[in-house]
């Protein structure tokens, strides 16, 4: 895909956003619609999408790329929490460094980037995305958590936080279906045809109505989260570029891996700051600010992936 295709996309992306936001500016879409919408696309239209992506011939290449694609997923994780815990050893707010350690490792792939995997690259690029999703929720839910130190919760209760999210279930079952090759009915495949192309222009409004309610005092933000936004947004998807071209893996996998790293900040770094008890603004702020300047940072993160 060239640089002008990707910034095509974008631009039909902002243009969804700017449809969110005028509508909540408008008073169209309040605080309890936004949350029961995005329940809708996270827990019902993204799992529908996923499974779409694995009705294709099986592969065995494609297979290999998979769990080639989801190692360079796991060391790039490592990698960045590594470098994450360093860069802000020396914060002293706890709830601050906490935030910036999170914010920065942890990318919104789910929310936003399988959506935009599906407007570039369609069915293959869901396909090699849902490879983050797994990283993802490997990572968060068992040193993500463990940052926020939830005292009541345990590591068999994280465990089943994992197994139980919808879109992972959906990743198994996509899995079977792709390797077995089971004949799904043709109302079946219509239904889940439907499905997806409501997912990504949903989940695009959605975002647009969150990011209308950032103010400009918002950006007044502290040193330390406007570095989580420069790891989060340009540093830490360098590093992803580095290792998955060390491990040879090129092309859609790539593009669509890459592009997941390179979205901003995770929503979820609002809802463990709330559950630790903490004051959850520096997370909401700094997760807000880190989205609109994705739509720059995303096209600057792929002209730098088309330079290696």
């Amino acid at each position: 895909m060239s640089l002008a295709q990707l910034a095509s996309q974008i631009t039909v992306i902002f243009l969804l956003m700017l449809l969110g936001a005028l509508a909540q500016r408008l008073g169209y879409l309040s605080s309890t619609t936004i949350n029961d919408l995005t329940n809708l696309a996270l827990y019902f239209l993204s799992p529908l999408v996923i499974i779409k992506a694995f009705l294709a011939p099986f592969s065995l290449g494609r297979l290999r790329l998979f769990f080639l694609t989801l190692l360079g997923v796991a060391l790039t994780y490592l990698v960045t929490i590594a470098v994450a815990k360093l860069a802000f050893i020396r914060v002293k707010d706890h709830n601050l460094r906490r935030i910036a350690k999170y914010g920065s490792v942890y990318s919104n792939n789910g929310f936003m980037g399988l959506p935009l995997a599906q407007a570039l690259f369609g069915n293959l690029g869901v396909f090699y995305g849902v490879v983050s999703m797994v990283g993802f929720n490997a990572f968060t839910w068992t040193h993500g958590v463990a940052m926020f130190k939830h005292q009541a919760t345990t590591p068999l209760s994280r465990l089943k936080e994992v197994l139980k999210n919808p879109n992972l279930i959906a990743i198994g079952l996509g899995l079977i279906i792709f390797i077995s090759q089971l004949k799904v009915p043709s109302v079946v495949t219509s239904f889940l045809g439907y499905a997806s192309n409501a997912f990504t222009p949903l989940s695009m409004i959605i975002i647009g109505s969150n990011l209308a309610q950032i103010k400009k005092d918002d950006l007044n933000l502290p040193p330390v989260l406007w570095a989580t936004i420069f790891l989060r947004n340009l540093a830490f998807p360098t590093i992803a570029i580095v290792i998955l071209k060390l491990l040879g893996i090129g092309g859609v996998p790539l593009m669509t891996t890459v592009i997941l790293a390179a979205c901003p900040v995770a929503g979820l770094v609002v809802l463990f700051t709330l559950q630790a008890k903490g004051d959850a603004r520096p997370a909401t702020v700094v997760m807000s600010v880190s989205t609109l300047l994705s739509l720059i940072t995303i096209p600057l993160v792929f002209s730098l992936l088309r330079l290696f």
